[in-house]
């Protein structure tokens, strides 16, 4: 079960902090051709009411990821941690009840089962989990339809209304026991633009009403809208800072810059450039908060900006070929930065004309302040 203490600073029974944590999962599936290893110790944190779409290319790794969290599949090793439960120490038997309690799932496909009609389709779970009475089952369905503007619709078969309908059937089924999370699985796939919208919007509301919901999908333009985006790619997980930072860049460039770039640690006041040296990188705060600091002539260095994760700084310098005119050091502890060398740096300009623009026009606006710099 998803029980925590009402004080907001407690952690839950297992020690997770967030509502969902992976913990250096591995996935190894055998094949004919031999073991193929479709997770690389991914470690991902879900917060209650985050609304995280799961974004790669076919093959990416990204399901088996979402079913690692529903139970669907079993780590090779590694945690998973779903409120007060161990997700991977669970039998089979009791995964079923655990994921009838806390989980709604949606397919790509519907499948509501075709003999019985929309109403009954959303009934059928609340059969099984008896968390209502009966008396009620029904009544609920029918306000669950109704949120989804469907409920002129309850008596018919599933094969009697459109694809798009379908979905938002299956989307009041997956609401049926009112668990906490909802997982959907390529739920736009099959649907028209409009349609997709529609279906997006809903979900959005869901989140506004306090569900937690993780979305796999290739559509980038409708990931861009949810809360966080996890890219997978060839089984590991592109820090999402990297990807706020570079918002412009394809799923292939933003997994080539993770595989580029060198991480550091800084300690609280430590610093990270320093003010005349050679401009050697560019960096993205993947982790805490930086200062920028400009000397003066005569007094101590003023601090003229702070950064936060998913910002980056250094490129002002290599843009325009000269020393750092600024100080960056670390505010907080355990800082993290991810650095590109200049010939990556520039590699990553000429390989997206999109993010040499955004940077070019950041770097200008810093530019034309004079005073502050950002090195």
């Amino acid at each position: 079960m998803l029980k925590q203490s009402e004080v907001a600073s407690d952690t839950y029974r297992h020690g997770n902090d967030h509502l969902i944590e992976l913990r250096d999962v591995v996935k190894i599936f055998a094949t004919a051709a031999g073991s193929f290893t479709a997770l690389k110790s991914v470690s991902i944190e879900v917060d209650r009411g985050e609304f995280v779409a799961v974004i790669g290319k076919s093959g990416s790794g990204k399901s088996t990821l979402i079913n690692m969290i529903t139970g669907i599949d079993r780590p090779t090793s590694g945690q998973i941690l779903v409120g007060d439960t161990a997700v991977h120490t669970l039998s089979e038997g009791r995964m079923a009840v655990w994921r009838g309690q806390n989980l709604g799932i949606i397919f790509q496909f519907f499948q509501l089962l075709p003999t019985l009609s929309v109403v009954e389709n959303v009934i059928l779970p609340m059969d099984f989990r008896r968390k209502f009475a009966p008396r009620e089952r029904r009544r609920r369905a029918m306000e669950l339809l109704d949120q989804v503007e469907m409920s002129e619709h309850a008596n018919k078969l599933p094969a009697a209304i459109s694809g798009g309908q379908q979905q938002r059937v299956a989307i009041a089924r997956a609401l049926a026991n009112d668990p906490p999370i909802l997982v959907a699985d390529e739920p736009t796939g099959n649907l028209d633009s409009r349609t997709a919208e529609a279906v997006f919007r809903l979900f959005e509301s869901l989140v506004a009403q306090g569900k937690t919901i993780l979305m796999v999908t290739h559509d980038s333009d409708l990931a861009r809208r949810a809360t966080r985006s996890l890219l997978v790619h060839d089984g590991e997980v592109v820090n999402e800072y990297i990807m706020r930072a570079l918002p412009r860049l394809g799923f292939e460039q933003l997994a080539w810059v993770q595989s580029h770039v060198e991480v550091r640690h800084y300690a609280t006041g430590q610093p990270i450039i320093q003010a005349g040296d050679h401009s050697d990188g560019f960096y993205i705060i993947t982790d805490g908060e930086v200062e920028v600091l400009l000397p003066q002539p005569d007094s101590p260095d003023m601090l003229v900006d702070r950064l936060n994760s998913g910002q980056f700084f250094g490129e002002l310098g290599l843009l325009n070929g000269r020393h750092r005119r600024a100080t960056v050091r670390a505010a907080g502890s355990n800082v993290a930065v991810a650095i590109l060398d200049p010939n990556e740096f520039f590699e990553l300009l000429n390989s997206s004309e999109a993010t040499r623009r955004e940077i070019d026009h950041i770097a200008r606006l810093r530019a034309r302040q004079q005073e502050p710099s950002y090195g």
